[in-house]
């Protein structure tokens, strides 16, 4: 999970600091020592954990923090401001053009960044806000390249335009723009070609592309998990054709985040968003305060209420009804597969605990509390009943059971071991709902969320 790496280290420094009273200008100078060896470990450039750490260590020392009623805390948050200045200080989104303008886009990058991913998930975020956005095919060498666009374009419900194989990309982006103009299209979307490393022959394009159409932003896709490697691509690509944005695809698999924290500092182009998995809405806006928030183990609430807004299709009667039957013990195995359903959207529980703060727990160690293939296996018990079964489970009788577990493919003693961990859960919330002070709450919650083979994820 993004930047775990570097949030465990960070975590240890900062809990060594809060373990002390007072803090001497040698125990800041230790945890700052510590705290750059994780930042470098971590693939941030060496130029910018130096200025970095100058800068904490003179507004820690030289200001009245040690002498102050929680100096532990002063430091901690002075780390907090200056990792939200090096990644930018504030959200940075795409300029669009005013009024029915349409603005055009050219997305960069290089082979196997993710450019034509990226372009198809920015579509659709564009949709959800109101635009018509047209996507492109400007890459006409990489085999399939046209496709894997049209794909995407009717994965997202977006619409695709393509002259083939024999044009080339500056005559194309100009019919595309031609095309939108005339069909009521806000957004032109140019999904370019890319190389395996950066040669005159794809900068030229690039360059002859912006002349041959007006370009109002340039967007850079650049691979999260190359590090600094990342970060040299976008100086090198903004130097010879000009950046005015930065997407990091394959944020979700980087541990350390050594370019989402260096790209700015180094280039001075901001990070619009980040690609967060393989699913069309897996493109997140980036947030410095919030990354940074993440990072010090101080979660990330906000961008949890976002995901569930924007995942999670609620009915208010609904709603309503599901909270009344579960203060009853009434909740059934169609709510079930409502809360299985909406955890999936918003990226599973391993995912919502990341966000939360103060819970104290790894990320890597939430993985291997929640079981997915028993997660699976509970779904597919579910999905085996009628409709009438998952209703009124009191009709779970052991012919039906057997049934149920041919149906899923598993063993009876599974499905009786599922059943009964939820009547158990049934059973809890009606005494949490008869208890006041909510003893017992994350008991009854675990043994929702926790069965088959006992496992609790909390």
């Amino acid at each position: 999970m993004a930047f775990e790496s570097l949030s465990d280290k960070l975590q240890n420094v900062f809990k060594k600091l809060r373990g002390k009273g007072r803090l001497t200008e040698e125990d800041v100078k230790t945890a700052l020592k510590e705290v750059k060896m994780a930042l470098l470990e971590a693939d941030v450039n060496f130029k910018v954990v130096k200025q970095f750490t100058k800068t904490v260590e003179e507004k820690a020392i030289g200001s009245d923090v040690l002498n102050g009623l929680n100096p532990a805390q002063t430091v901690i948050k002075l780390v907090n401001d200056e990792l939200v200045e090096m990644m930018g200080n504030e959200t940075s989104e795409v300029a669009f053009q005013p009024g029915k303008a349409i603005t055009v886009i050219m997305m960069a990058g290089l082979q196997g960044a993710g450019k034509t991913t990226q372009a198809a998930k920015m579509a659709k975020r564009f949709k959800n806000k109101g635009k018509k956005s047209l996507l492109v095919a400007c890459d006409i060498y990489r085999p399939a390249a046209i496709d894997q666009l049209k794909i995407n374009a009717d994965n997202v419900e977006v619409d695709f335009f393509s002259l083939g194989t024999e044009v080339k990309p500056p005559q194309i982006a100009k019919a595309a723009l031609e095309h939108a103009e005339k069909n009521g299209y806000n957004v032109v979307i140019l999904d370019t070609a890319g190389r395996l490393h950066i040669d005159e022959d794809m900068m030229t394009e690039l360059a002859d592309i912006k002349k041959t159409v007006t370009v109002h932003q340039t967007i850079l896709v650049v691979d999260a998990m190359t590090g600094q490697d990342a970060v040299n691509v976008a100086k090198e690509f903004d130097e010879k054709v000009g950046v005015d944005g930065v997407i990091l695809s394959k944020l979700d698999g980087d541990t350390r985040g050594g370019a989402a924290l260096s790209i700015k500092a180094v280039t001075g182009k901001p990070i619009f968003y980040c690609g967060m998995g393989e699913k069309p809405d897996d493109l997140e806006q980036f947030h410095p305060d919030r990354i940074a928030s993440r990072i010090l183990g101080m979660g990330d609430v906000l961008s949890l209420i976002e995901k569930a807004q924007q995942n999670i299709d609620i009915d208010e009667d609904k709603s309503r009804d599901m909270a009344k039957r579960m203060k009853k013990g009434q909740f059934d195995f169609e709510d079930y597969l409502e809360s299985m359903k909406q955890m999936k959207n918003m990226g599973g529980l391993a995912g919502i605990m990341g966000m939360l703060p103060g819970m104290g727990i790894k990320a890597s160690d939430l993985e291997g509390a929640v079981d997915e293939k028993q997660l699976a296996h509970m779904e597919a018990i579910v999905l085996s009943m009628t409709p009438q079964e998952r209703r009124n489970p009191k009709l779970l009788n052991p012919r039906r059971k057997y049934r149920i577990a041919q149906g899923a493919g598993l063993d009876v003693a599974e499905v009786n071991r599922f059943v009964k961990q939820f009547e158990q859960s049934q059973k809890a919330m009606k005494q949490l709902a008869g208890n006041k002070h909510g003893r017992g709450m994350f008991g009854g919650m675990g043994g929702f969320g926790g069965f088959g083979g006992g496992r609790r994820p909390f």
